[in-house]
């Protein structure tokens, strides 16, 4: 059996987004990240193919463009509205809010900022724009059972991997 990361592998992790310009941590995962490795990358490719060949207590830092996960920044996706227009349940710096666009696309935008007078709401992912790097540290290696390799992850993962992914964008 081996300990080292490689495909189908179970494998826990832990892992934070900082800032490369301030050093502010941006992103932290609160429990392990638990998946199948090559079968279900919950991660950029640019961070898990930097985990082939890592074992237990193993730490690494990989710097990532972000404009090659998110694109560029799209300034038309800020948009600022007098405060009377917004209902009270939105005037919180950080609160996502979900509009769709005339196609019923739905889309995320995050309050970034408002006042006595104004609100604004950036539909941009939060790390676009941003140079990052993603520190990552290896808790658990195992060999992956069936099931969890046709699902991609823990069979009876709690929390489920959609929360965790929300909560990075």
């Amino acid at each position: 059996m081996s300990d080292i990361i490689e495909d189908e592998k179970f494998v826990e992790l832990n892992y934070k987004v900082v800032d490369d310009k301030t050093g502010d941590v941006l992103v932290t995962v609160d429990y392990p990240l638990g998946y199948v490795h090559g079968v279900n990358d919950v991660m950029s490719e640019e961070v898990t193919k930097h985990l082939y060949g890592k074992k237990v207590g193993d730490i690494i830092e990989v710097p990532i463009d972000t404009k090659l996960l998110y694109g560029e920044r799209d300034e038309s996706l800020v948009f600022t509205d007098h405060i009377d227009n917004v209902p009270e349940e939105f005037r919180e710096i950080g609160m996502t809010i979900t509009m769709e666009n005339e196609k019923g696309e739905p889309r995320d935008f995050i309050v970034t900022r408002f006042d006595d007078k104004t609100l604004t709401i950036d539909g941009n992912n939060p790390l676009c724009g941003r140079d990052v790097t993603f520190m990552v540290e290896v808790l658990s290696i195992r060999e992956a059972t069936d099931e969890e390799i046709e699902l991609g992850g823990a069979v009876d993962a709690d929390p489920e991997l959609h929360e965790i992914l929300d909560r990075a964008q």
